[in-house]
């Protein structure tokens, strides 16, 4: 497992990246950077990441980090069911709830522990 760091808006949290390959892809990518996107209990990150589905899950527990081959974005869940299979790269070891303080348009950066 990776660690990672999840910023969005005011909220700062540690992560971890699973053995998946579409973990493997992202982390290559770190750090990755754009503005909060809102959907219900989710907070995503548009990327340019085109990866292909691997083991998609309909649905996923709240704290659960998923790739979105459809939308090609980063989704952190705090609630919310995926509106489509994702693919799940890793777990916020902190509260997810914490990102029910997000809004739309927030700064979101996710990057290895090591960059910040």
């Amino acid at each position: 497992m990776s660690r990672i760091s999840i910023s969005a808006g005011s909220v700062t949290m540690a992560a971890e990246l699973n053995a998946s390959e579409t973990a493997k892809e992202i982390l290559k990518a770190l750090p990755l950077d754009g503005q909060a996107r809102t959907w219900g209990d989710e907070v995503y990150l548009d990327t340019q990441l085109d990866l292909p589905e691997e083991t998609p899950q309909a649905h996923v527990p709240p704290g659960a980090i998923a790739y979105w081959p459809q939308g090609k974005a980063i989704c952190l869940f705090f609630g919310q069911t995926p509106a489509s299979p994702v693919n799940v790269i890793g777990r916020m070891l902190g509260n997810p709830r914490d990102l029910a303080a997000v809004s739309p348009g927030d700064e979101v950066r996710i990057a290895t522990a090591s960059q910040g």
